[in-house]
């Protein structure tokens, strides 16, 4: 998530200090980011050096001015949510690295780790589901966040299943066995006169 562009959608409805664009972006992100004020604030300098947002005239203290978005923020703000996001190739996930890995290491049982991580997910699966159990009925941002880390580790999960079925077809490949050159036979050299 871009920290400079939720700022610039909350200031999109109306001025704001910088405490109150803290409390909202993490209210508004299920409270699942915590997000330091400082951070805010740098924030808030860099997008008003680039003339995405303007302050009051004030001079007191950085708690005490208010922000706006101007019209170049708010055809970023635009150009921004309608652009789709980067996505990471699979290559560079973790996981699957951990699991090429392994592969390549003698003696590790593979199907083992591969469940081991599994386990690990339908955990983190169960405490979100807890979560959002507890969450009120109205609290769309928790609900949303929820829902999108589920489907995520559910696709983990069908990976990780994918995975373990696909090296279990797998033909066993042994190393091929290197021969110990001093328990090889010399061949037969005949000698002729």
């Amino acid at each position: 998530m871009s920290v400079p562009h939720a700022l610039l959608a909350l200031l999109s409805e109306g001025p704001k200090y910088g405490l109150r664009l803290q409390n909202e972006f993490e209210s508004r992100t299920g409270e699942v980011w915590p997000l330091n004020v400082g951070q805010v604030y740098t924030t808030l300098q860099r997008l008003e050096r680039d003339g995405l947002v303007e302050t009051d005239d004030g001079d007191g203290e950085r708690s005490q001015k208010r922000y706006r978005i101007t019209p170049t923020g708010e055809r970023e703000l635009a150009d921004w949510l309608r652009t789709p996001p980067d996505l990471v190739p699979p290559p560079r996930d973790e996981l699957v690295i951990k699991v090429l890995v392994a592969l390549q290491v003698p003696g590790t049982d593979v199907h083992e780790l591969l469940q081991v991580h599994r386990r690990h997910v339908i955990e983190v699966m169960q405490r979100y589901t807890r979560i959002k159990a507890a969450a009120p009925q109205d609290d769309v941002p928790l609900a949303l966040v929820a829902d999108a880390e589920l489907f995520r580790l559910e696709a983990i999960v069908r990976w990780l299943d994918a995975a373990d079925v696909r090296l279990k077809r797998r033909p066993s490949t042994a190393p091929p066995a290197v021969a110990d050159p001093s328990l090889e036979s010399t061949p037969t050299v005949e000698v002729s006169r």
